[in-house]
């Protein structure tokens, strides 16, 4: 199924978290959009399938992809690539997405997103895994940015360059994290906002936002580290404006929370903040 570009207005919504269930479920009228991990679901008991194609058919719904590992110079493994395709199918998702790192090397899976050297090589590796992955689920995926603590070794190209090259080179729109770009704009001493206007801008189809918090750096000073586990900061908010003021096209703001859930209603409030963001930026 094809990415939903063409819907006519902003949408602000939340990512599934079971955590969260009976505030979503109970407060859908508030919420525009929801994304789903896929990989919760590629070996789920029927019942979890039937729960899913339940919500899609109540508010839209995108699947996540966290495992494929896309951004490498390893083929993706086919078999997440058909579980993907499977679940897209089953559930009639409007979407699907996937992140630009690596999960995996030499066949042992390393527990987290990871980023790769920015190269031409890795670049190309990520091209064709994307090519890949359009070919086996029937559409094509959006591809976000990672967090990093630091520059990734090796690396040739700059964040902004790296990123360019592949969405243009695979033809796909990018899934914007946007507290990704400001922790690793400050985590290299970069003006998050010169990061961002570095990006093309009018190929971003969705948003992400989440919140983190600064751990001590080796040698000193401090660095942020994305841990969805606090409130977007005003910072990000700030760059959602931005984004919003220079974007012409219509985008899909998800807020994440991974833990340390505070009320239902506080959450709500991050989701209103995201819609006076967009308000801001589209007026301006």
């Amino acid at each position: 199924m094809a990415v939903s570009q063409g819907t006519a207005r902003d949408r602000v919504g939340l990512g599934w978290r079971g955590e969260l269930a009976a505030g979503i479920l109970s407060n859908l009228a508030q919420i525009d959009v929801l994304e789903v991990i896929a990989d919760d679901y590629y070996r789920a008991p029927r019942a979890d399938i039937a729960a899913l194609c339940s919500l899609a058919r109540q508010v839209p719904v995108s699947l996540h992809g966290v495992g494929m590992g896309l951004a490498s110079t390893i083929p993706a493994d086919r078999r997440r690539l058909h579980a993907m395709a499977r679940l897209m199918k089953t559930v009639q998702a409007e979407s699907w997405s996937e992140h630009l790192s690596f999960v995996r090397a030499g066949g042992v899976e390393i527990g987290h997103l990871a980023a790769p050297p920015r190269t031409p090589h890795s670049a190309a590796g990520a091209i064709a895994n994307i090519a890949l992955a359009t070919r086996i689920v029937g559409s094509v995926p959006l591809m976000e940015n990672i967090a990093t603590l630091v520059q990734p070794p090796a690396s040739t190209l700059n964040e902004a360059a790296w990123l360019t090259q592949i969405i243009d080179g695979a033809h796909v729109p990018l899934l914007l994290d946007l507290h990704n770009l400001y922790a690793n704009a400050v985590n290299v001493g970069e003006a998050p906002e010169e990061l961002l206007l570095r990006l093309p801008l009018d190929r971003v189809g969705a948003v992400h936002l989440s919140g983190g918090h600064w751990i001590a750096a080796p040698g000193g000073g401090q660095r942020l580290l994305d841990d969805h586990l606090h409130d977007v900061p005003p910072e990000v908010f700030a760059l959602l404006t931005m984004l919003a003021r220079h974007a012409p096209q219509p985008l899909t703001v998800i807020v994440e929370r991974d833990g340390n859930y505070p009320s239902f209603e506080h959450v709500l409030g991050q989701l209103e903040l995201a819609r006076a963001a967009l308000r801001a930026g589209r007026s301006a």
